[in-house]
């Protein structure tokens, strides 16, 4: 992959996230373009914030037994390449340069199986609900430093690559706040998120 040489990258991992290397990736199909950020959101248990529940899942070490909702969700093996806390604070699973599993059956742009060719962050917060200024400062400091080491062309939610499945990260998302902050060209977003 081609990677800037101002060190914000090293092998696939991002200098300003907290590496916690998860089990669940793969390689990426050969040729990938990496041209797609998926936003996601995630709390576990839904709506609470601050523990360390999703790092657990993304590397393997939830206690199923610790709440009745991970029953739902018991032996899951998913991960994301970020996840931004409430507070901004940035973690990184999987290097970029590999395949994490975070999309799911999947469609954009006229390919599917988005995993593929994408780099997923997560978002702790819960679907419908609003996220905090940090979040965004965080997202939106992100991106552009993905953009700075992979041939993005698009941004989008789960909830767009995967719709009537997946609901994240929600309307309570400010999708026009995101765009002004990165300042990208509105060809970039999904028409839904686009003011008419």
């Amino acid at each position: 992959m081609n990677e800037p040489t101002d060190g914000l990258w090293r092998s696939g991992w991002y200098r300003f996230a907290r590496p916690l290397p998860s089990p669940n990736f793969g390689p990426r199909p050969p040729g990938a373009r990496i041209d797609l950020i998926v936003v996601h959101s995630i709390s576990l248990p839904p709506g609470q914030y601050g523990g360390e529940e999703v790092q657990a899942l993304f590397t393997n070490r939830l206690d199923w037994d610790a709440h009745p909702y991970f029953e739902k969700i018991r032996g899951l093996e998913v991960s994301a390449h970020f996840y931004v806390r409430r507070n901004g604070e940035l973690w990184q699973f999987v290097s970029c340069d590999d395949r994490a599993w975070h999309a799911g059956a999947s469609s954009w742009r006229g390919r599917s199986n988005c995993n593929d060719d994408s780099i997923g962050v997560e978002l702790e917060g819960l679907e419908g609900e609003t996220f905090e200024s940090a979040q965004y400062e965080t997202l939106a400091s992100l991106c552009p430093a993905i953009a700075q080491a992979y041939p993005t062309a698009f941004i989008a939610g789960h909830e767009h690559i995967a719709p009537g499945r997946k609901q994240d990260p929600g309307p309570g998302f400010d999708w026009r706040l995101l765009r002004e902050q990165l300042g990208w060209d509105r060809s970039m977003f999904p028409p839904a998120t686009l003011d008419p």
